[in-house]
């Protein structure tokens, strides 16, 4: 229990960006160390060299403000190089501590993936998860590395803007009303740029998910010829995504563009005031050229403060894209028991279980002009709806037996086996698992104790040895050949130039779809687990590479249960009981001839099947 505690206190200092920062605290120290001896080297430089220049232009006559004036470019001078050597270390602790970070965000976002429910991967694309995962921490960690050095430059041009008021308070009071109006323009440009950003993400996960599917699927585009719908899909992809990264950089520039011009303005009002001011002898030449050679401060300061905005905006907001990985009511992660079972006899039970999904959609409005309630209109204009898949279904699966489930497309068959496995969890009602609940069961009983087989299963880009050892890293070569035999995978393997080290490309890519079944059922059966389910593991296969299927499902038979979902009929005739399905209910069970025998609809199923 303890245990258990710590790891969710654990799971909860993740969410928070502080978490990963305190673990290079050293680094981080430094380098805001560092960053703090560079602005104070900085400062001094700059009221350095117009200290310098003053005594310049009244050393006309004077060698002993000459020499003062020289020792003083002196010193700056070395001073600057100091600070070039300062900015360097700096770049290199960054680069340490920053790498460290990211690694660990991406590793334990990565572990995260894994506990999150196959229900919250059906709610959402693929984008939406590899864009959290990969780019996002490192976009977070430069933007927090932004927030230090901005603060860093509002404080070391802020001290140049107190210099420049205590040479003259009256251009310095100017330069602080321009700043004022500089900034309440900057606060409506940050929200604007909020608003953008949200769009133009969201579009950018669409284009992630987008891109991933046509490179995985590509030879299925070609096959079907759907180049040119494709294009035109991924063009108003694109479209959308590249208008919303447009209109996100016209309204800065826009707006940015009008700050400059506030900015402009300001040093034409900070000339001519100054030439009036050294006219009228309230101000010295050498004090005007000083504040004109600084007027860039305040430039930099509005500048700077901007900035800030921009980027603690943006670390609120990637922080909290990255973060809601571990938000349970937004990607809800599986829950486990504590239920450890020894040696499961493999018997399944379905207890008036009842399960429906979750559909969101938006309502079509019309456009509205009012950009404050653009987000909040956005969340009231999604209309969620439950689509119910089952009604208190029940039926048993007795150990070692071999189970199909039939039915037309959409009766539930795939729903069925996603919450056998507990890739899904019911409503209502109880899935069991030798008597046991399946939500009792610990993570490590459970999935032992199942296999699946998908209809499209995925094999890694490796070698067939590397693929069948992922399973079981300690398999014998003993191991290794029994499930190559049992799957019927021999002869195919002892055909290949380099044997069962062939490296068959990403997604088994080298392999025909057949070949691939077989690879996963091999995978199935060096996990020796006592349930093993196949969802449709023969639909896309040819006859031939059927058949070698069907064979290796019946080596399988009375060691394991085994449960079906079937496309074709024919496969199925050798099971001990089907489940016929219609509408989310058992509307019939039996064997094969039994139901071909008495269940009208069974019998036009096999009918249409045998003579298409």
């Amino acid at each position: 229990m303890k245990r258990k505690t710590k790891e969710i206190q654990s799971n909860n200092n993740k969410r928070t960006i502080l978490y990963y920062l305190k673990d290079q605290k050293l680094g981080i120290f430094t380098y805001i160390l560092l960053t703090i001896i560079n602005i104070a080297c900085d400062t001094f430089l700059t009221i350095t060299f117009a200290n310098a220049l003053d005594k310049l232009t009244q050393a006309i006559n004077n060698n002993a403000l000459f020499k003062d004036a020289l020792i003083m470019f002196l010193i700056a001078t070395g001073i600057s190089l100091f600070v070039t050597c300062i900015k360097i270390c700096i770049n290199i602790i960054f680069n340490r501590f920053s790498t460290k970070i990211v690694n660990k965000i991406n590793n334990d976002l990565a572990y995260q993936a894994f506990k999150i429910s196959s229900q919250a991967y059906s709610n959402n694309n693929t984008g939406t998860f590899v864009q959290r995962i990969v780019s996002d921490p490192q976009i977070l960690v430069n933007r927090l590395v932004g927030v230090v050095n901005y603060i860093s430059g509002i404080i070391s041009t802020t001290v140049i803007i107190i210099y420049i008021i205590y040479l003259n308070y009256i251009v310095g009071l100017i330069g602080i009303a321009i700043i004022f109006i500089c900034v309440f323009l900057e606060r409506y440009r940050l929200r604007i740029r909020k608003r953008d950003m949200k769009i133009m993400t969201k579009n950018k996960d669409k284009i992630n998910s987008l891109t991933t599917e046509i490179v995985k699927s590509e030879k299925d585009i070609k096959s079907l010829g759907l180049e040119n719908k494709l294009k035109a899909i991924s063009e108003n992809n694109y479209n959308a995504f590249n208008k919303s990264v447009y209109d996100l950089s016209m309204h800065s520039t826009l707006l940015q563009g009008g700050r400059n011009i506030i900015l402009g303005i300001a040093s034409i009002i900070i000339l001519s005031l100054g030439v009036l001011l050294v006219n009228k002898e309230l101000l010295t030449f050498a004090s005007f050229m000083i504040i004109y050679s600084n007027k860039g401060a305040l430039h930099y300061l509005v500048l700077y403060g901007a900035n800030i905005f921009d980027v603690i905006a943006d670390v609120k907001f990637y922080s909290n894209r990255i973060f809601e990985l571990y938000d349970e009511s937004k990607f809800k992660t599986e829950k486990f028991g504590n239920v450890k079972l020894e040696n499961i006899k493999g018997k399944i039970e379905f207890k008036n279980v009842s399960y429906g999904y979750i559909d969101e959609r938006r309502k079509e409005n019309k456009k509205d002009s009012n950009e404050k309630d653009k987000d909040k209109k956005a969340e009231d204009d999604i209309v969620t709806t439950r689509n119910e898949v089952f009604n208190n279904l029940s039926f048993k699966i007795e150990p070692n037996s071999t189970v199909a489930f039939v039915g037309k497309s959409g009766s539930g068959k795939s729903t069925i086996l996603n919450l056998m496995s507990k890739m899904y969890e019911v409503d209502e009602g109880e899935v069991l698992i030798d008597d046991v609940n399946i939500n009792d069961l610990d993570k490590e009983t459970l999935r032992n104790a199942i296999s699946l087989v998908n209809q499209f299963p995925y094999i890694f880009d490796m070698s067939i040895k590397d693929n069948l050892l992922m399973t079981k890293e300690d398999a014998t070569e003993e191991d290794l050949l029994q499930a190559i035999k049992k799957s019927y995978l021999d002869e195919f393997i002892e055909s290949l130039p380099m044997g069962i080290d062939t490296v068959v490309g990403e997604s088994g890519i080298k392999l025909s779809g057949g070949q691939k079944q077989r690879l996963a059922i091999a995978r199935a059966l060096l996990r020796k687990s006592n349930i093993i389910i196949f969802d449709e593991s023969t639909s896309s296969l040819d006859n031939i590479a059927q058949e070698y299927v069907k064979k290796s499902i019946d080596e399988l038979k009375g060691s394991s249960t085994i449960v079906i979902v079937a496309h074709r009929l024919s496969t199925i005739r050798n099971v001990d009981k089907i489940y016929f399905l219609d509408d989310g209910k058992i509307i019939d069970e039996g064997t094969f001839e039994e139901l071909f025998d008495k269940n009208e609809k069974f019998r036009r199923m096999f009918l249409a099947e045998d003579i298409g």
